[in-house]
């Protein structure tokens, strides 16, 4: 067979009458034979119980006897498969219970040898409508779905994504030696999985490929003792993404001349919110108010028609009702304006109407250059020229960080967090129903962009599955990704044919893209700052070592344990370094892994114990808790004692207040003189906590900055991703690395 006989072969399928489009287990291992995937020998006969005993005898008792047919997805189930017949009437008494149970759906029947091996796995590919095929590994057998023991990788693969896959199976152990028999061919498997992939690339008809069971022999090689190839003619593409100019995008946060058409003096409209909100800060641009009406407002005047400007316009900030912008884009491409923040809803999300119209919209403005965001917007922000169009009045400093949102709602609370924290912002947009600018145009954009080291995502949608996944993976080899997915739980509707594609779901395709692109994926809105924090601050760690260091043993254990469910290690204190420790702490401090430094008054031993943890090469971060936020305790103190005690000298309460502000701030910045001189990252979680405190504390003499948490938990997830990304960018760097030697 060659590949013009199978794409015959399937065309001819896909143009019958059958109820199931799908190719027979037979058709299925010659396609996999032609792709060098090893599958068993086996015997097809028709229906004739003398040629099926012939077949038996050739193949040699005991044997496997299966029904086969174009409508027969699953043999199993329907008990059309029996295994280890060894006598002729043992088979002539299946035969005939198989034709009981499927009838006229056997086109013939199948003879295999029992193939030895304890191991079952199970190979596979479906097609998500998202991002293209996806390729599974994992348990097989009867138990597949059941345990659903199984990792999905999108094609094509690599190295690295096929040994990922390895090391994510629960059940990886047996791929060790087991029970007399040998580790598992890894390379092997690889070429199976590599072969599934080469598949769906030169045939997009075929929607769904199961390899169940892949069974494993003792010498731990594998063959595939049964397929499954399920087929669905390739849909039309949807429409093309608009090719945005990211130049032109990366203009529309530096615009010198802003036009706020539909502008109110009526607060609590979002002509006059977004007008007041840019024209309350710095921003030195020119700004012109439009309204029909004329007159003036806050002070300024107000033209009737963006015509009447004497000036180009660069940015056009939209807030009339839907159905009469299309009317502006004529007057725009007059005033050469570049980009329209298109804050008005009433398109796509309202109905068909509306997105016909967005749609009109759309191409008019792509067709005069003019770029559009939004539609349904809530704005965008630049803290590095002090320009901020949004509807939340949160002027965050000028930071690193680049955040878009899918949510306006969710951008305004985390940028207002970003103020409270003291976390900087590059950049920050609402992406709004995104009908012309993406989420991925974004992504790419602060792909180049100098000022952006850490790109923070709030998306529910995607629109090109395969383009995001292969822009966040280019991106995250410069810049941490960090992503929060709203709507995880949603399933995808289509029934599934195979077990292959039974076990897809939206969650479980987009965790595998994150993992695969090296996106560091969140749970929960404040973990998406938390990251850009500590990636903005501290340097990355070169491993999963973790020292920690505390006021308390409870506190200790607890971080060792969140450390140790997220992948982290809390290693043993080598004995030098408890040699060292032993002559800074009294001798009942823990002499282990966390390191409790037994709450010592002395100001200097948290500093010298923090230091000769970062002197130790056995760590790669340290985590220190309770050493910050006493000043809160203390407060709280003295406040009972100028109760209790009237005669307290206030000057000595005072001294106490000042002393413990003072060893805080000390504390802080030695925190970051130490970051800075070891090159590993500090993360704290401070004692207790009030309005003044903050995650961020920014050093000007020190490049990288001291971070405390309110939360162990969050400082450990903080850690994780760090630590994920690290891992991530090691093992993708010597992919590259191989890939150059060869």
């Amino acid at each position: 067979m060659e590949l013009t006989d199978v794409q015959k072969l399937i065309d001819i399928k896909l143009e019958s009458s059958v109820k199931s489009k799908s190719l027979t287990e037979g058709e299925a291992k010659k396609i996999f034979k032609l792709f060098n995937i090893p599958v068993v020998q086996e015997e097809q006969t028709d229906m004739d119980v003398e040629n099926v005993l012939a077949a038996c005898n050739k193949t040699g008792f005991p044997i496997v006897l299966k029904a086969s047919g174009s409508n027969i997805l699953h043999k199993t189930e329907a008990g059309l498969v029996q295994i280890g017949l060894n006598s002729d009437n043992k088979v002539l008494d299946a035969v005939k219970e198989m034709k009981d149970n499927a009838g006229d759906d056997i086109e013939s029947f199948l003879v295999q040898p029992v193939v030895a091996g304890k191991r079952e796995f199970v190979a596979g590919m479906f097609r998500d409508p998202q991002f293209g095929p996806v390729i599974i590994f994992g348990l097989g057998g009867i138990l597949t779905e059941a345990l659903n023991d199984i990792v999905f990788k999108i094609a094509p693969l690599n190295n690295v994504d096929m040994e990922d896959m390895f090391e994510q199976i629960s059940s990886k152990k047996l791929l060790n030696d087991f029970r007399g028999e040998k580790k598992v061919n890894k390379k092997a498997v690889k070429n199976i999985l590599t072969a599934l992939s080469d598949i769906a690339a030169a045939f997009p008809d075929i929607r769904e490929i199961d390899i169940n069971p892949l069974i494993i022999q003792p010498d731990g090689s594998p063959i595939a003792v049964d397929g499954l190839i399920v087929l669905e003619k390739e849909k039309d593409q949807a429409q093309a993404d608009y090719d945005i100019d990211l130049s032109l995008l990366g203009s529309c946060y530096y615009p010198k001349s802003i036009a706020f058409i539909g502008a109110s003096s009526t607060p609590g409209k979002w002509g006059h919110m977004l007008l007041t909100n840019t024209l309350s800060r710095n921003y030195k641009g020119n700004v012109y108010l439009v309204n029909p009406k004329g007159g003036k407002i806050a002070g300024r005047h107000v033209y009737k028609s963006v015509i009447d400007i004497d000036n180009d316009v660069d940015l056009a900030v939209v807030t009339i009702p839907a159905h009469r912008v299309i009317d502006l884009i004529p007057d725009f491409k007059k005033k050469n304006v570049k980009g329209i923040l298109l804050i008005t809803s009433g398109f796509r999300e309202v109905g068909i109407q509306g997105e016909k119209l967005e749609q009109e919209l759309m191409k008019a403005a792509y067709d005069e250059g003019i770029l559009l965001l939004g539609p349904n917007t809530m704005g965008i922000c630049n803290p590095h020229i002090d320009f901020h169009c949004s509807a939340v009045h949160a002027y965050p400093l000028p930071g690193s960080t680049a955040l878009v949102c899918q949510s306006g709602n969710m951008g305004t609370q985390l940028l207002a967090f970003a103020v409270q924290q003291d976390i900087g912002i590059r950049a920050f947009s609402g992406s709004g129903n995104e009908a012309m600018v993406t989420i991925e145009d974004y992504m790419e954009a602060f792909e180049e962009d100098e000022l952006t080291k850490i790109v923070v995502l709030y998306i529910e949608s995607i629109k090109n599955g395969k383009r995001f996944f292969n822009s966040a993976a280019r991106v995250s080899k410069q810049k941490p990704v960090v992503v929060l997915k709203g709507g995880r739980t949603t399933t995808g509707e289509r029934a599934a044919s195979s077990h292959t594609g039974a076990m897809a779901s939206n969650a479980k395709v987009f965790n595998a893209v994150c993992r695969q692109a090296g996106i560091i994926q969140v749970d929960q809105p404040m973990e998406l700052l938390d990251l850009s924090a500590v990636f903005s601050s501290l340097p990355l760690p070169k491993g999963k070592r973790v020292a920690i260091m505390t006021l308390g043993g409870g506190w200790g254990v607890i971080t060792a344990d969140l450390c140790a469910e997220h992948g982290l290690e809390v290693p043993e204190l080598s004995q030098g370094i408890i040699n060292r420790l032993d002559k800074i702490l009294p001798s009942y401090w823990s002499h282990a892994n966390p390191v409790d430094i037994v709450g010592e008054n002395d100001p200097n031993i948290p500093m010298t114990c923090l230091e000769e943890l970062l002197k130790w090469d056995g760590c790669d971060a340290v985590i220190h808790l309770g050493i910050h936020g006493k000043r809160v305790l203390i407060n709280g103190m003295v406040e009972s004692v100028r109760k209790a005690d009237p005669d307290i000298d206030e000057n000595q309460a005072q001294f106490l207040k000042d002393f413990i502000l003072q060893f805080e701030d000390d504390y802080t910045k030695y925190t970051a003189k130490l970051t800075q001189k070891y090159g590993k990252p500090v993360l704290g979680v401070s004692l207790l906590t009030d309005e003044k405190s903050r995650i961020l504390y920014r050093h000007e003499e020190y490049e990288y900055k001291t971070v405390f948490f309110p939360s162990l938990e969050r400082a450990v997830k903080a850690l994780w991703g760090m630590c994920y990304y690290n891992e991530w960018l090691e093992k993708n760097a010597i992919q590259n690395n191989n890939l150059n030697v060869d």
